[in-house]
């Protein structure tokens, strides 16, 4: 498969510990990659490195095999950005920037525009200042996403969207995966992020502690089972043959990482009355990685 984004030993020092560590990590043509951290952690430094705006310290990073800071206009005419802060010209009213972003994009027409205006249920009449934060979000996704790019780079895609939104959103990208389009994402929603991504870099103070395929941690992450047995003796009976059981009057709970089947079988020679699954969600793993606890 293709590298078309790539970080190599990266690192953006703005001192007092604040910027980017030494990241390297690869998104391959057509993939999705997600981008995790919590605020002030680089994601926004390393997207805004990708794009050209910042020039790194150390170490290389490159779209298409072009150096992303000495050839930013070449690699800006092939990726849909959005960025975390957006910044708008807040005289125009909506239709206008959608205008102006479009020329700068040197675009014949503003056909696709429109169809995502449709899409998202965005109304463009109107002052930007004036608009919500949703408003505004939604015609960044527009501009981002209206001159059908190769690339996309989203920071934060979903601020401000309310949750029919967010779910249009998702859909969006995944019509977009289906296309081929490269896109790295970053984004605290992380049921979003498990829906629409093959892979996740998570990022702490700065440094990469994690570069996970989804389909992995789909298959690696723990699930808690809960077993309501008819009568205690069994429940004790049960939990006695099981590791890492707890307890409690006729309920057993347990974490497994491995195949259901042998729980179940063993579960069957007793007279269960409920059975409970959930498994460990990606917030949850993002909880592990900085050594806080498990969310309930």
């Amino acid at each position: 498969m293709k590298t078309i984004l790539k970080v190599k030993n990266m690192t953006k020092n703005y001192g007092q510990q604040r910027g980017v560590f030494d990241l390297s990590f690869n998104v391959e043509s057509g993939e999705v990659m997600g981008f995790l951290g919590p605020n002030g952690a680089g994601k926004t430094t390393t997207i805004r490195t990708l794009m050209g705006f910042i020039q790194p310290d150390h170490g290389r990073v490159s779209i298409k095999g072009h150096d992303c800071f000495r050839n930013a206009a070449q690699i800006q005419k092939d990726v849909g950005y959005l960025p975390g802060e957006i910044a708008f010209m807040d005289d125009m009213d909506g239709m206008e920037f959608i205008k102006f972003i479009a020329a700068m994009k040197k675009m014949p027409n503003i056909t696709k525009a429109r169809e995502l205006l449709d899409y998202f249920e965005l109304d463009p009449k109107g002052r930007i200042k004036k608009m919500s934060k949703g408003m505004k979000q939604k015609i960044g996704l527009v501009c981002a996403l209206m001159n059908e790019p190769e690339i996309l780079i989203l920071d934060e895609p979903t601020s401000g969207l309310d949750p029919l939104m967010q779910k249009k959103f998702v859909d969006k990208i995944k019509e977009e995966k289906q296309k081929g389009t490269t896109i790295l994402m970053s984004s605290h929603l992380f049921e979003e992020v498990e829906q629409t991504c093959d892979r996740v870099v998570i990022i702490k103070e700065g440094r990469q502690i994690a570069v996970e395929k989804m389909k992995d941690l789909n298959q690696n992450h723990q699930r808690t089972v809960i077993l309501k047995f008819r009568y205690p003796a069994e429940a004790a009976d049960f939990a006695a043959r099981v590791k890492n059981a707890a307890l409690h009057e006729n309920q057993v709970t347990l974490q497994t990482s491995g195949a259901m089947d042998p729980i179940l079988k063993l579960a069957a020679r007793y007279e269960v009355v409920d059975l409970e699954t959930r498994r460990q969600t990606l917030e949850e793993l993002f909880l592990h990685y900085y050594g806080k606890e498990h969310t309930a």
